[in-house]
């Protein structure tokens, strides 16, 4: 079954981050993924007036063969850059597990990736690659398209998911514990009992989301 996610990634992490350099301009979008001949090239939309610094930068990196603009306006103009994923470790990981890009925007702080992988195990894989490559992800939130109803994070409402997410990283899973469930109420405000239905919701919901198939209608 399919899974969606969202990533969040420095710019100076991954290859065309660093080549896109946003100090003369506030935001980039990818417009579309274009083939040509065996590599696939964007178009992205990068936004405010761009100058000759910009484009002069992009040029001179070496994984860079071309930069072309295709469209210009008043705050924006679209260009078509022929680079070399493969010296790209974010792409080469991206690619190496099956993943689908969905939408991708940047700005100076942080980029934004939204993509597809064929099962919860090739995201896992993709986000091992990044951790062997030295790229940081911020994983924002995972969900499965064909259950829309779901939501983000597998079913989990915004308390479950501060719940488990806090016995997690308070050690209350570890051998031995790393905490009680009454050290867990009082960093949330809720009593001993209430934590421990909380959990047990929390873990039944992401039981339901993330393991278990639908099955297929008649």
């Amino acid at each position: 079954m399919s899974v969606i996610t969202e990533l969040r990634i420095a710019p100076e992490d991954f290859d065309l981050g660093r080549i896109l350099s946003l100090e003369e301009a506030s935001a980039i979008e990818l417009e579309t993924l274009v083939p040509s001949g065996e590599r696939t090239v964007p178009l992205f939309w990068v936004y405010e007036p761009v100058g000759e610094g910009f484009l002069d930068a992009v040029r001179g990196y070496q994984t860079v063969n071309s930069v072309t603009e295709i469209d210009a306006f008043d705050d924006r103009t679209l260009f078509r850059l022929d680079w070399d994923a493969e010296q790209d470790h974010l792409f080469r990981c991206i690619l190496a597990t099956d993943g689908q890009i969905l939408s991708v925007t940047g700005t100076q702080n942080e980029w934004h990736f939204e993509l597809r992988f064929p099962d919860h195990d090739a995201l896992s894989r993709c986000r091992s690659c990044c951790d062997d490559s030295n790229i940081s992800v911020e994983l924002v939130r995972v969900y499965n398209p064909t259950d829309p109803g779901a939501g983000p994070w597998y079913g989990l409402s915004d308390p479950q998911r501060e719940a488990l997410m806090l016995a997690v990283r308070m050690g209350y899973y570890d051998i031995p514990r790393g905490c009680s469930t009454k050290e867990l109420a009082e960093e949330l405000g809720i009593s001993d009992q209430a934590v421990t239905e909380r959990l047990r919701r929390a873990i039944a919901a992401f039981g339901r989301h993330a393991l278990i198939t639908p099955e297929p209608e008649a």
